[in-house]
């Protein structure tokens, strides 16, 4: 079974939405700047009017001479543009099942981008390696990867893009989720060291005001998206100890596995990341320095289903958790139902991103009061809606 394509389809068409769909941003890097500080919320995408979001999208497609097909994807161009020039050429006429040794050829042909978007792009490619192999086989991929372990996992949804400077909103916001049946939840800090004493308390007042609605017995996850720093982050876990946070996210960024320690060995709150980094080699150092507590490797960005089942292993001779970054739904529950609950007790479920991420599926992976099924349907479950598709053209970079 042989690859005898390598096709790039770019897709664009419209979501509706009620209402902004991009409320609010989450604290950043270059907040450390005031010109970005005061920026508004980014748009990943184009919000027409009010119920109009415009968005387009790069799947990759691969073909057998046996006409055995997969499919990964959303990317995005710059991430096509590596996969159309550097990866195309090194997976033409290979073998679609020898999915280490084309990992293996892609990683060390790509000597200058072991990170970013040349492993992005590795990673889109290695998802739609295993979703061609799934197909072929008639079978699901968690199933090839050994699983199941269990046919559902909780999701905890993870709430970036809501308004989370005005607490009656972030109360209305929350209660409605928990209502949806969720039992945890990630909301995502809106200031950092920069934004001074009112920022701080701003912070502190979300996560109190998150508790206050949600009751003693949910999670609540926080995320500082590594835009903080060690001092910031110990009188921030100071103020909202009391709380109860099942983690701190992301806080620093993730070259600084020495702050990311020495926050451990600092506060009571379990530490989380990582989210940022990349391959195997990238998390052991993490692992190495017993700098987290829960690893969150991207699917789509740190190698592919391939390496985050490698990352997993190594994780759990540590004992640790490692829950995937949540872009990638259909993705994620193939991982997440192979790994034993203990060291897989969420899958994450970033909600307005996968309704991006999502919008062009045929058959779209959401939680079912709070919980995500394991799908049925050979492969990953990456079927197009031609009805979603209003353009569509074969990317071709120059």
């Amino acid at each position: 079974m042989n690859i005898t394509a390598v096709r790039l389809r770019k897709v664009s068409g419209t979501m509706e939405t009620d209402g902004v769909f991009w409320e609010e941003r989450l604290v950043q890097p270059l907040d450390v700047y005031e010109e970005f500080r005061q920026k508004t919320p980014a748009a990943w995408g184009n919000q027409v009017d009010d119920k109009h979001y415009k968005l387009s999208a790069v799947f990759v497609e691969i073909e057998t001479d046996d006409g055995a097909s997969g499919r990964g994807g959303p990317m995005d161009e710059s991430v096509a543009y590596i996969v159309a020039r550097q990866l195309r050429p090194l997976l033409m006429g290979r073998d679609a099942f020898a999915h280490e040794f084309l990992w293996d050829v892609m990683h060390r042909a790509l000597v200058h981008g072991r990170q970013g978007e040349a492993m992005m792009a590795i990673s889109a490619v290695d998802c739609a390696l295993w979703d061609l192999k799934g197909r072929a086989l008639g079978q699901p991929v968690y199933r090839l990867l050994g699983g199941p372990t269990r046919t559902e996992v909780p999701a905890y949804a993870s709430m970036l893009g809501n308004a989370v400077l005005d607490p009656g909103l972030v109360r209305e916001r929350a209660k409605q989720t928990q209502e949806a049946g969720y039992t945890a939840q990630k909301w995502f800090f809106r200031h950092g060291p920069m934004s001074g004493p009112e920022g701080l308390a701003k912070n502190v007042e979300m996560v109190r005001t998150l508790r206050e609605t949600l009751g003693p017995d949910d999670d609540i996850m926080l995320d500082c998206w590594q835009s903080m720093d060690l001092n910031y982050v110990v009188k921030l876990a100071e103020r909202i100890e009391e709380y109860e946070p099942r983690w701190l996210e992301e806080v620093a960024m993730p070259d600084r596995i020495d702050t990311y320690r020495q926050v451990r060995q600092s506060i009571s709150i379990p530490v989380s990341g990582a989210e940022h980094e990349y391959t195997r080699w990238g998390f052991k150092r993490f692992v190495d320095q017993e700098a987290l507590d829960i690893l969150q490797p991207d699917i789509y960005w740190a190698g592919g289903l391939s390496e985050t089942l490698k990352i997993a292993a190594y994780a759990t001779t540590h004992d640790l958790i490692t829950i995937p970054h949540g872009h990638s739904t259909p993705a994620g529950i193939h991982f997440s139902v192979t790994q034993s609950p203990i060291h897989t007790p969420y899958q994450e479920y970033l909600v307005k991103w996968n309704a991006v991420h999502q919008h062009f599926l045929a058959h779209p992976l959401m939680p079912e009061n709070g919980m995500i099924k394991a799908p049925s349907a050979p492969g990953i479950n990456m079927d197009l809606d031609r009805e979603k598709i209003e353009a569509e053209e074969e990317f071709m970079p120059a």
